[in-house]
């Protein structure tokens, strides 16, 4: 797919309205992004933002049922789903590219004219417990839940995106709409639509349909407390066949200059058949199915996390493995052949992810949103190409260290103050 330059217009109420056209796409997808998540919240009503994310699916003044919102983009052959994470919620839909016009009016009926009825908000709270459950029944997804609580203990970068069976439980009709007005700004929210489209006729179509969004400032969110909690080794034990462990680090927020470099050590440490952990930890020491390593940045704060499944009696012996590679990205410079399939990995990994018209809208939506600018596929490819050993060193030197390591382990397992020790060791 050949570059594309996104184009972006500020309505009047301040919503900013960004497009990507995509010529030879078949497909219009649509993203209305809003800057509120979990990190947004109070302690009572953690998970909010997700409830709502879920709320504004069953029923709007125009389409009382969610049937007649799905219908309406389905209908048309398209999809549409919403996440929310820490930072952001996301409302999508993707229509064959005549169909734009719905794609727009759906979305817009939902984020201004939800019903948010009580009896719903009351039928959902069981479905949304039931997704915090069934997390909970998932050993690998329950230790990424605990991962964040060893790694920045209670605050809200911490705290789980659905909440807890409990303040999903208390939570009523009017809490809803204080989050809404409050955060569910026009200047608070992009929204993004990419693929076979003129960007002209988007903005005069996102004229028309949102003009109830509410307008007023919005109040920032908490900025996030570094440093490792004094419980950063969490333990649940649990009889299964297999112990689930995330071993975790700081690391730092979204525009760091050091952010192309982790993203090289990550590859060189955990991605793929060729990292160090898959041919150190499964190919010679047989020790786990499945090990890698990943990062995640907010706004201010990021994690480098290696996760691995294996069995009990493996588990001290992986994560000496585990630990002592990460050292060695402190100590040692990475060889230049494995240096340069590394960043050939992270480059080449950075195009495909832009393959669809929905990526790359969603991509350049979401950097306007949380960054206020934009950086091309091309200049991140060019920053990961300019990574040099004394970069990846650099790096590995600032996050990894003694006492640095929080751990969170779901399964059969040795005791936490044991974990604690060798992870100091």
């Amino acid at each position: 797919m050949a570059p594309v330059t996104p184009e972006i217009t500020t309505l009047p109420n301040g919503l900013r309205v960004l497009t990507v056209s995509v010529p030879t796409s078949q497909a219009a997808s649509t993203a209305f992004f809003v800057k509120i998540g979990s990190r947004g919240e109070q302690p009572r009503t953690n998970g909010l933002s997700h409830y709502i994310e879920h709320m504004l699916f069953k029923g709007t003044t125009r389409r009382p049922t969610a049937p007649e919102i799905s219908q309406a983009i389905e209908g048309a052959g398209g999809q549409l789903n919403a996440y929310t994470t820490r930072e952001l919620t996301c409302y999508w839909n993707t229509l064959p590219f005549e169909s734009v016009e719905v794609g727009i009016d759906v979305v817009a009926d939902m984020l201004q004219h939800s019903l948010l009825d009580q009896s719903e908000i009351d039928r959902e709270r069981t479905v949304v417990q039931q997704e915090i459950r069934r997390s909970h029944d998932s050993p690998a997804a329950w230790v990424g839940e605990l991962i964040g609580r060893a790694t920045f203990g209670d605050q809200p970068v911490g705290w789980p995106v659905a909440g807890s069976l409990e303040t999903v439980g208390e939570m009523q009709r009017s809490d809803f709409i204080d989050h809404i007005n409050a955060f569910y700004s026009s200047k608070n929210a992009v929204f993004g639509v990419a693929g076979n489209v003129s960007h002209e006729a988007v903005v005069e179509s996102a004229l028309r349909h949102f003009t109830s969004l509410p307008t007023g400032d919005v109040d920032g969110v908490p900025a996030a407390q570094p440093g490792l909690p004094s419980e950063r080794v969490i333990v649940e034990p649990r009889e299964l066949e297999q112990t689930n462990l995330a071993l975790s680090m700081q690391t730092f927020g979204r525009r760091d200059p050091q952010r192309h470099a982790l993203d090289v050590l990550n590859a060189v440490l955990g991605r793929g058949m060729s990292s160090r952990l898959f041919k150190e930890v499964r190919e010679r020491r047989g020790l786990a199915y499945s090990v890698g390593s990943s990062t995640s940045r907010l706004t201010d704060i990021g994690t480098l996390t290696v996760s691995a499944g294996v069995t009990r009696e493996h588990q001290e012996e992986a994560l000496r493995v585990i630990v002592d590679e990460l050292r060695d990205l402190v100590t040692a410079p990475v060889p230049a052949d494995e240096l340069q399939r590394s960043i050939d990995y992270v480059a080449g990994s950075l195009r495909l992810s832009q393959e669809t018209a929905m990526s790359q809208g969603q991509r350049h939506a979401n950097q306007l949103l949380m960054d206020g600018e934009l950086e091309s596929i091309d200049e991140q490819v060019a920053a990961v190409r300019a990574i040099t050993a004394a970069d990846v060193q650099a790096v590995a030197q600032r996050i990894i260290g003694p006492g640095e390591f929080a751990l969170a382990v779901v399964g059969p397992s040795a005791d936490a103050d044991v974990l604690d020790n060798l992870l100091q060791g």
